[in-house]
């Protein structure tokens, strides 16, 4: 089995993302993934999977205790006095008093919501133990100065964003690592664009692997986690491999070259970017 390194405060390097993977299909690949060896599984109230995700980890034979277990909660849930009750009830479908991680999905759509009152909701989330982490996803420059200022000294474990190739999101990537802030990368293959180029091909042609292969461990020696997301039993752990690629210095550096700045993910639910 391949050797999983962490980041950060303990967050296994690559997990299983079930973003679009609802009712059986969710149950179905944590199961897979389970069994190929990951121990770091990653939901959202959002992606309304959570019972499936639960009911999979509760039949798979392995202890809970062994599973890295994140979950996020959904902008829609930011109201005063309402996130403490959405966690309960995320906790609820998972099976589980408490998760490894718990993320803010996205800020407050369009500030809909007082940051200063989400925080602090957020804050008292952890404070009362139903998550071991806290941290934040798809949260801008701005957004991140805010949270580290509302959330005292409580650690933001990571700050998961799309990072792949093809946008390799430098102006986040660079404030959050001058923060201290491990990050995670969601849509590491691009949503399977990262086949398509020329320098990923050729050198996983040279390893003897696939281009996606080799996104994903140039991403974990950029020092990210990942959380691919796959539905057949071989892109699974064919992802889950990825752990053992060895990229040089001058590879990595031939990736770097990709970046097209090219963001999947920009719907009216989120913030500005930090474009560059």
């Amino acid at each position: 089995m391949a050797i999983v390194n962490t980041i950060g405060d303990g967050i296994p390097q690559i997990g299983y993302g079930t973003w679009n993977r609802d009712g059986d299909a969710a149950y179905d690949g944590v199961i897979t993934a389970l069994e190929v060896g990951y121990r770091h599984i990653d939901t959202a109230e959002g992606y309304k999977n959570e019972e499936f995700v639960g009911k999979a980890i509760a039949e798979s034979g392995i202890p809970r205790n062994e599973i890295f277990l994140t979950t996020k909660v959904a902008p829609e849930s930011f109201g005063p006095g309402q996130i403490m009750t959405h966690v309960e009830t995320s906790l609820e479908k998972l099976g589980t008093d408490q998760v490894d991680l718990l993320l803010l999905h996205y800020p407050s759509i369009n500030d809909e919501y007082d940051i200063n009152d989400y925080m602090a909701q957020f804050a008292d989330v952890f404070d009362k133990g139903l998550t071991k982490r806290i941290g934040v996803s798809n949260f801008t420059i701005k957004y991140i100065d805010k949270a580290l200022e509302l959330l005292g000294d409580r650690k933001i474990a990571t700050n998961q964003v799309e990072i792949h190739p093809l946008m390799q999101n430098w102006p986040i990537v660079e404030h959050c690592e001058k923060k201290g802030i491990p990050l995670t990368a969601y849509s590491p293959l691009a949503r399977g664009k990262v086949a398509d180029s020329a320098v990923l091909k050729n050198l996983a042609l040279a390893h003897g692997v696939t281009p996606e292969q080799i996104s994903l461990a140039f991403l974990m020696q950029e020092g990210y986690a990942v959380i691919p997301s796959a539905g057949a039993r071989e892109r699974i752990l064919a992802n889950f491999e990825s752990t053992n690629i060895q990229l040089t210095e001058e590879e990595m550096a031939k990736i770097r070259g990709v970046d097209q700045n090219m963001r999947l993910v920009n719907g009216p639910w989120c913030p500005k970017w930090d474009d560059y």
